[in-house]
């Protein structure tokens, strides 16, 4: 008789999206312990930037973006956006990968917060 490899609640293999969304959980985490305010913030993960032609004109020569934010209104929350599928083509390894998530998403709470990344963690631009 043949049984499972491993028990149904643990995970043979993660796709590639829940693993982009564990790094970018792993930044939150390690700014929150300097920045607390942060869990009234969402987090979010999007494949790639929704393009509005008819509102910008699309990017024309600018880079994809890597993430954004969302201003509180409404009584919804802020939201920091990373898009997962530009992030990973700009990186090669996991490494790189959780690197350039931890720049975009310290950039973007930043941009929220009216700080400079160097603020919000001071090891900003180190890698």
């Amino acid at each position: 008789m043949r049984g499972p490899v491993a028990p149904p609640q643990v995970p043979l293999s993660a796709s590639r999206a829940e693993v982009f969304a564990d790094l970018v959980q792993d930044s939150v985490e390690r700014l929150e312990r300097r920045w607390p305010q942060l869990a009234d913030i969402d987090f979010l993960v999007l494949e790639v930037p929704r393009l509005d032609p008819a509102r910008d004109g699309g990017w024309g020569d600018e880079a994809v973006p890597l993430g954004g934010t969302i201003p509180a209104r409404e009584g919804r929350p802020a939201r920091v956006v990373v898009y997962r599928r530009p992030v990973e083509i700009r990186t090669k390894g996991r490494d790189e990968r959780a690197a350039l998530v931890h720049e975009v998403v310290v950039e973007q709470v930043a941009e929220l917060l009216g700080l400079t990344p160097e603020t919000v963690d001071p090891r900003y631009g180190e890698d």
